[in-house]
């Protein structure tokens, strides 16, 4: 799953405190091999590579893991001990609570909290002050981390009950589908927390020592890209359409492959926000920003790669997608 994209709204997030902590973010996007003008774009997509890299420089630039969201700064460091106050629990249940309670340690605008009440189990960002509201990528990063660190420890993605956020959206609501797998999604709730069924608490960790090494090496990247056993059926489409991309294979072969009539896998893709022609696209795009970073391909190869018969349509596609062309794309990099 290495050449997914991500809207440019999450990159700014990224970059947002930099100048503030006097660092220069045309160089940290450079350094990254960003383009510049990619910022200024309200559609443009950054490859999820890319963006794992400078979301990872950023706070290394910044000696501060929250990215200078929090009332204070987090040292690089924290969530590597956090990772091995956590490895040696049992269950998901003692794991989150530990979670919880490692994050509770700092001041950071928006404390992780495990509650459970009756069939179903809550991890909520509780707010010291109304101000964590005016925060959004903070509750983002948070729960996202906390989503897909609980689901590398068992590894299976855990399934949500509901996502509620305490503000408006403010990229586009398919980025934050991906972000959350496809989960239900509820904006401007009273609170930000995710909601899962109590009963998965009680799942086995998976994980110990050994792999927690690897997942150190770049745990940024991992939780962007790892793939499980269980997956929905946004993302079974999304692979079967990555494996063919040359014949590129319409709706009623890709059902054919999942052995489900066509129909039913509309509907199934539908109750889970998208539509088959919504993931072709998002496929061939994350495949062309993914090869655009690679040296030695022309247009036409990638155009080729993409799923494109023509490179002019590829440019045209590219252009709707990004705005801007795979050529300026290319040389901001």
């Amino acid at each position: 799953m290495r050449d997914l994209s991500i809207s440019v709204y999450f990159a700014r997030a990224v970059l947002k405190n930099a100048v503030a902590q006097g660092l220069d973010p045309i160089s940290l996007l450079r350094k990254n091999r960003i383009s510049p003008r990619l910022m200024l774009e309200d559609s443009a997509r950054i490859s999820i590579e890319r963006f794992a890299d400078l979301q990872v420089s950023t706070m290394r630039a910044m000696n501060d893991e929250t990215l200078g969201y929090g009332a204070q700064r987090m040292p690089i460091g924290c969530w590597s001990m956090m990772c091995h106050a956590v490895i040696g629990c049992e269950t998901l249940g003692q794991s989150l609570s530990r979670y919880c309670r490692f994050y509770q340690l700092f001041d950071i605008a928006a404390q992780p909290v495990l509650e459970e009440s009756g069939d179903l189990a809550r991890i909520t960002l509780a707010a010291p002050d109304t101000g964590s509201a005016q925060t959004p990528y903070l509750h983002e990063m948070l729960l996202f981390n906390t989503h897909r660190f609980a689901s590398w420890l068992v590894q299976e993605h855990l399934p949500l009950q509901a996502v509620n956020l305490s503000y408006a959206p403010l990229a586009p609501a398919m980025d934050y589908r991906h972000m959350f797998l496809a989960n239900p999604i509820e904006f401007e709730h009273p609170l930000s927390q995710l909601v899962i069924s109590r009963s998965l608490l009680d799942k086995r960790v998976t994980q110990n020592e050994t792999s927690l090494r690897h997942f150190l090496r770049h745990p940024a990247l991992i939780m962007l890209t790892q793939d499980y056993a269980v997956n929905s059926w946004t993302a079974q489409v999304r692979h079967n359409l990555r494996r063919r991309l040359r014949d590129m294979p319409e709706l009623s072969a890709v059902a054919t492959a999942l052995e489900v009539h066509p129909q039913t896998l509309r509907r199934r893709l539908s109750a889970e926000g998208t539509t088959f022609k919504d993931i072709k696209n998002q496929v061939r795009r994350d495949t062309a920003l993914h090869f655009l970073g690679k040296q030695g391909l022309s247009i036409e190869e990638i155009a080729h790669r993409a799923g494109f018969s023509e490179s002019s349509a590829f440019i045209r596609a590219f252009k709707g997608w990004t705005g801007v062309t795979p050529y300026t794309y290319r040389k901001g990099l």
